[in-house]
């Protein structure tokens, strides 16, 4: 039988494939045609099946690197000077290679259209904040503009985002309520100072913004970008769905024009809708009468973009003309005084100096700031890679989360709150031509101006135009309830924690539920590693491909073998349970035909302990005796005793003298794994069946933990690197129970 030395990836042998040696290019020397051939020779030639130990002794693994403990010399050279300028600061990239003729009229047209679209969201998303319209302008700006200088990203649209504004707002109104600045007027009613109340939550939300940058160019220059792969697209699709209730609900009182309490912490969105239902019969009709017109127009004209996409150079901007439309007759009908309808009131024009946050607030906020980062920077490099794989370039999710925390640290010195990515200024910044991050400054130019000089124009913008616009804005989230149809036929474990995410953010507020869903999130790998897929494989009839029996008619097992295999890797979690599901699969009782053995022995013991004090005795009174003594020699006193043999104490052997253990899904094992594989050796051994362990990981962790088995055949030879057609040819397999043939692992 041929015998093939083969690693983790099995090669052809023994004339199951043909083999052949590619013609040679003409002109070849002679040399190079003699290599060949030996080459071809020495691939065909017979070789002798090694166990794990004798591959470590041919192979020669190479010595582990001892760790330095000298720094690494970092010599400044140009060079490296330049590559890593270019990787802080991109644009120098990429900025002298701009394509003006090919990319800059779609830029303009782009950024026009996406800076129309920053106006209306900006303003709304503050109010969802809890903040004066202003900082939406601000976060509208100077984000945006920095994005430019260190994003990698082309077609994302940062600025202002519902999800990442209503966790601000959630947080405002928890540490700093209306309830904290009543005053009362001439002795009698109390009024909200909303003056003094403004000003103190710009100041929380400004540190709340530098701290969340902070976070985030920290993880992005220790390399963690990968912090989000916590962040499942379950998660975060039932997050941002569950987010976008509380948006919702946020905005109810402003379509109602009622005032309703400022709730926060577990259960506060329910608490917000039992008051608002309360105090419907207080409904102001002429705000619910706006908010409705105007919820009916922008959605109709947006789908209206959505259809005849294609054949409109850009989108209607629904939006900014329900707000100049919307302003004009609020100040032409005097809707504020002669209706009761709530407007924005007074939009400051210019721009303000830096000013440094309040770093007492650090140690109330920041594990709120660290959830808007890690939500911010997911949704983001989300967008990002989804844009970058649709056009063909490579955006850096380290640099990415550098970018998005310097845009959130400098911005909060200027009165911006957190900023994230929109979907839907992405997409209008893809579909009007955008090519670049110039669309994005010149979409912060639009606003720039808006600051300057339009925006006192808006005092009399009624607030129900921009909750109709946030609410309009969520069509998109909530057509992520479609995933739970998908997940519960696709995969179900992926539709618990979307459910669980959903629910948790519901009932427990953004910031905690956020957290529980991370955390059930890493519960279910646990569990799936806790409950995989064991099977009995079997070899498909005239092949060398093994399957499990039971989902395979034609899968046969190898007569006298179990070959046992698990769908995960090993370690103190599940091994216990690998170790029953074997014993288990087995066919028979181990733990049961152990004890009988025992008890068999113990029985035999004692008898056999009464027979010598019987020839002990008889021995005695022949001595004593005047008789000549007569000693009897036995064939089997002469020799050692054999061991016992189920057979030979009358207990049921096994159908099977052999079991493989297929390791190909193990990648590593731990001590507590160790322990219990030598239980299964010793176990297995006890009742006469030889134990193999096939595909043994190639980074010699079982050769590692050789003293802790405690075995007398080392571990190591009875490992083997192939799959169980190799363990078949291995010398010390028993043979005639095996399969011929070319090894292959199983898959």
């Amino acid at each position: 039988m041929a015998r093939a030395l083969l690693g983790s990836c099995a090669l052809p042998c023994c004339g199951t494939r043909r083999e052949r040696v590619v013609g040679t290019k003409t002109g070849m020397k002679e040399g190079q045609v003699g290599m060949a051939a030996e080459m071809a020779l020495s691939h065909r030639a017979p070789r002798e099946v090694l166990s794990e130990a004798e591959l470590e002794e041919v192979a020669q693994r190479k010595p582990p690197a001892k760790p330095s403990v000298r720094l690494r010399k970092i010599r400044c050279t140009g060079s490296a000077a330049k590559s890593l300028l270019f990787r802080f600061l991109p644009f120098l990239y990429w900025l002298p290679r701009y394509p003006v003729k090919d990319w800059l009229l779609g830029d303009i047209t782009s950024g026009f259209s996406v800076g129309i679209m920053h106006l209306p969201q900006g303003l709304a998303y503050a109010l969802l904040a809890g903040l004066p319209p202003v900082t939406g302008l601000y976060s509208s700006f100077y984000p945006v503009f920095l994005y430019f200088f260190f994003g990698t990203s082309r077609h994302n649209s940062v600025g202002p985002f519902a999800v990442i504004s209503v966790m601000i707002g959630s947080l405002t109104e928890s540490l700093l309520p209306s309830e904290n600045f009543l005053e009362s007027v001439n002795g009698s009613n109390a009024t909200v100072n909303e003056a003094l109340r403004d000003a103190a939550r710009v100041e929380l939300v400004a540190t709340v913004t530098v701290l969340t940058g902070i976070f985030q160019v920290a993880l992005g220059l220790l390399q963690f970008g990968f912090v989000v792969t916590y962040l499942s697209d379950p998660l975060v699709r039932g997050y941002t769905t569950a987010a976008s209730v509380h948006v919702l609900v946020s905005q109810l009182k402003n379509v109602f024009g009622v005032s309703v309490g400022e709730y926060s912490g577990p259960l506060s969105l329910f608490e917000t809708v039992i008051e608002i239902c309360k105090k419907l019969p207080q409904t102001n009709v002429g705000t619910l009468v706006t908010a409705i017109i105007a919820m009916v127009a922008i959605f109709i004209v947006k789908e209206l973009n959505h259809k005849f996409a294609a054949k409109l150079p850009m989108p209607i901007p629904i939006e900014l003309i329900t707000i100049i439309i919307s302003t004009g007759i609020s100040y032409g009908v005097n809707l504020n005084d002669k209706f009761g309808i709530s407007v924005v009131g007074t939009i400051p024009s210019g721009l303000k100096p830096p000013v440094v946050p309040n770093f007492s607030y650090f140690g109330q906020v920041a594990g709120n700031a660290f959830a808007i980062a890690v939500v911010g920077y997911a949704i983001c490099i989300s967008l990002g890679k989804i844009f970058a794989l649709k056009h063909g370039y490579k955006v850096d999710s380290n640099q990415e989360l550098i970018a998005l925390g310097l845009c959130n640290f400098l911005g909060g010195f200027f009165q911006c709150f957190a900023i994230s990515c929109s979907m839907s200024r992405s997409l209008v910044q893809e579909t009007t031509g955008g090519n670049s991050q110039v669309a994005g400054v010149l979409s912060s130019l639009v606003i720039l101006v808006t600051i300057l000089k339009i925006g006192e124009l808006f005092y009399d913008l009624p607030k129900a135009i921009l909750a109709a616009i946030i609410i309009i804005n969520l069509k998109g989230m909530f057509k992520q309830f479609s995933d739970l149809s998908m997940l519960w036929k696709s995969n179900r474990v992926d539709l618990m924690v979307w459910i669980v995410t959903f629910v948790a953010t519901l009932l427990l507020n953004l910031d905690i539920g956020l957290a529980a869903s991370v955390a059930f999130g890493l519960l279910t790998v646990i569990f799936r590693t806790q409950l995989p897929h064991y099977s009995v494989l079997g070899r498909i009839s005239n092949t060398d491909v093994y399957r499990d029996v039971a989902e395979y008619e034609m899968a046969q097992e190898v007569p006298g073998v179990k070959i046992f295999r698990s769908s995960c890797t090993l370690y103190f979690a599940n091994v216990e349970l690998y170790a029953d599901a074997l014993k288990k699969k087995s066919g028979i009782n181990v733990d049961r035909l152990i004890q009988k053995k025992k008890k068999a022995l113990k029985k035999l013991k004692k008898q056999q302990k009464k027979a010598e004090k019987e020839k002990a005795k008889r021995k005695k009174n022949t001595e004593d005796g005047p008789g000549v003594a007569v000693i009897e020699l036995s064939a089997g006193e002469s020799s050692a005793p054999s061991e016992p043999t189920l057979r030979s104490l009358g207990l049921p052997q096994p159908s099977f003298h052999a079991v493989i253990l297929d390791f190909s899904s193990v990648s590593f094992v731990d001590t507590v794994s160790i322990k219990i594989l030598k239980n299964i050796f010793r176990d297995f051994r006890d009742i006469e069946v030889d134990v193999f362990i096939a595909s043994c990981p190639g980074e010699g962790d079982l050769q590692s933990h050789e003293p802790l088995m405690g075995m007398a055949t080392p571990p190591a030879h009875s490992c083997w690197p192939g799959g169980p057609s190799m363990v078949f040819q291995c010398p010390g397999f028993p043979q005639g129970m095996g399969a011929a043939g070319c090894p292959m692992d199983p898959i």
